[in-house]
């Protein structure tokens, strides 16, 4: 710490892009509070946050580099097949986070879902909000397992934040809400990079039936990009489809009654989000929480073999805060159905939390 100017290094998972989206409200906090921010970035995230905060230093971080398998039955197998190299990657990433703290004298390191992301030497925050992570249906009765894996792993950080509600259900269900077992857990409230729409704006023109957000990763990313792409123009109105590719040079083109965009930036996102009558998307948490900010009506199809999606997809249908489509079953047919459905996503609130967790942290490191 310099000056009384505490530092800090924040480093989202690079498993799609929804792990540094709901870091956005974390680092402008932190920043508000008078903190020096640099970020641990990797391709996969670099060009978003660059977009996001410019005047921010990136410092290279170890990449988890994960491909999902093609076929939701395989992604258990994949996980076993793997596990050397994420126990490798995990390795790697402590003695980096080691050696970041050592050579740049951070206070405080802030990992988002990043295991090995800890230093004795410093303040650890952990973020997460599967405290249980979700198993296939097959193996469900091992979740218990899972959730002391997870606890025992969690056990290497000072505080534990989970963006959610408190109160269950929350927006993650009994993902976030589990017995955590004595674990430093604050519950800091939705995180969005989106702002509360100001008043009137929840009532604005729709001048787009259907926005269709393209996100997660490979290959599960393009073959819904694929699949938008034959449905969408048998679908009658006028449709948006945001690409999520901010890696690459920005593009922009209308095939008949659907536009295409590689990306946009926040503001410009939000916009055509609250101008729209119904979001299509991917079922991850980030995106949900953006959602629910955002005011949006959601039809969501969750990414196959990510069990914790369709955990989350399933209870926000049941509860009838959006509609679910499984990807094999997304069709002409499905989407007209869906759009016909009236849905109300669970309201965000919960801005006092996040703001409560950073002051709270901050006088633990300055003293």
């Amino acid at each position: 710490m310099v000056g009384g100017q505490v530092k800090i290094l924040v480093a989202p998972l690079d498993w799609g892009l929804g792990h540094a989206t709901r870091c956005v409200p974390v680092i402008k906090e932190f920043l508000a509070r008078g903190a020096e921010v640099e970020l641990a970035t990797v391709k996969a995230n670099s060009a978003f946050f660059r977009d996001v905060f410019p005047e921010l230093r990136q410092r290279i971080a170890p990449g988890y580099n994960v491909v999902y398998p093609n076929h939701s039955f395989n992604m258990a197998f994949w996980l076993l097949k793997n596990s050397a190299h994420l126990k490798a990657v995990m390795r790697y990433e402590r003695r980096y986070a080691e050696e970041m703290v050592e050579r740049h004298g951070y206070d405080i390191l802030f990992s988002d879902n990043r295991f090995g992301f800890y230093s004795k030497k410093a303040y650890n925050v952990y973020m997460t909000h599967q405290l249980r992570i979700a198993f296939p249906p097959a193996f469900s009765s091992f979740e218990g397992i899972g959730v002391k894996w997870h606890a025992m792993q969690m056990k290497n950080f000072d505080e534990v934040w989970v963006p959610d509600l408190e109160a269950f259900p929350g927006y993650a269900g009994r993902l976030s809400h589990v017995d955590e077992g004595g674990l430093p857990v604050k519950f800091v409230g939705p995180l969005s990079r989106f702002e509360m729409a100001a008043a009137g704006e929840g009532t604005a023109q729709k001048d787009f039936d259907i926005v269709a957000v393209v996100s997660g990763v490979e290959p599960a990313r393009t073959r819904f990009e694929d699949r938008l792409r034959r449905i969408l123009p048998q679908i009658p109105g006028r449709h948006v489809v945001l690409l999520g590719k901010p890696s690459v040079s920005y593009d922009h083109k209308v095939e008949g009654n659907v536009e295409y965009h590689t990306h946009l930036p926040t503001s410009e996102f939000a916009d055509i989000v609250r101008r729209s009558k119904y979001v299509l998307s991917r079922g991850g948490y980030s995106t949900i929480m953006d959602m629910a900010v955002l005011g949006a009506k959601c039809i969501f199809v969750p990414t196959p073999g990510q069990y914790e999606q369709c955990a989350l997809v399933r209870e926000l249908s049941d509860a009838g805060y959006a509609v679910a489509i499984s990807e094999n079953e997304l069709s002409v047919e499905s989407l007209r159905a869906a759009v016909g459905t009236e849905t109300a996503m669970l309201p965000a609130t919960g801005k006092d939390l996040l703001q409560t967790a950073v002051v709270s942290l901050f006088e633990k490191v300055v003293r």
